[in-house]
């Protein structure tokens, strides 16, 4: 069982950056791949960037540009940097995990096989 922690979440204001960080109980390379999502209240969850074993990433359209989302292999922890944080990136932020073996798509959370405890962020004023 891969565990996932997550951190950095907090209240920023519009304009502001972020860094979360999700550390995984085993080696990333035992991983296949990454991912973060958001879930607002009223809202469905919604993919924010991928990270493949290979180390391609992929965003969200609402957040291409802004948002990075990058992995220290020797930490075991990948990272989503924040910019330009807007009121509507409130969301609890929740980061994800693949088995090695599992070949499903990157982009539906029904393809992630571990789930972090999330992270809340807050963009306000």
């Amino acid at each position: 069982q891969v565990q996932l922690v997550e951190s950095g979440g907090g209240l920023v204001q519009p304009g502001g950056s972020l860094r979360l960080s999700c550390t995984a109980s085993v080696s990333i390379f035992s991983i296949n791949g990454m991912g973060w999502y958001r879930h607002a209240p009223g809202q469905e969850r919604e993919l924010v960037a991928i990270i493949r074993s290979a180390g391609t990433t992929d965003y969200g359209d609402s957040v291409k540009g802004r948002f990075t989302i990058s992995r220290d292999n020797a930490k075991d922890t990948v990272y989503l940097q924040m910019n330009s944080l807007k009121p509507e990136d409130t969301a609890v932020y929740y980061c994800a995990a693949r088995r090695r073996e599992n070949t499903s798509s990157y982009y539906y959370a029904s393809g992630y096989d571990y789930w972090g405890q999330g992270t809340q962020v807050t963009v306000s004023s």
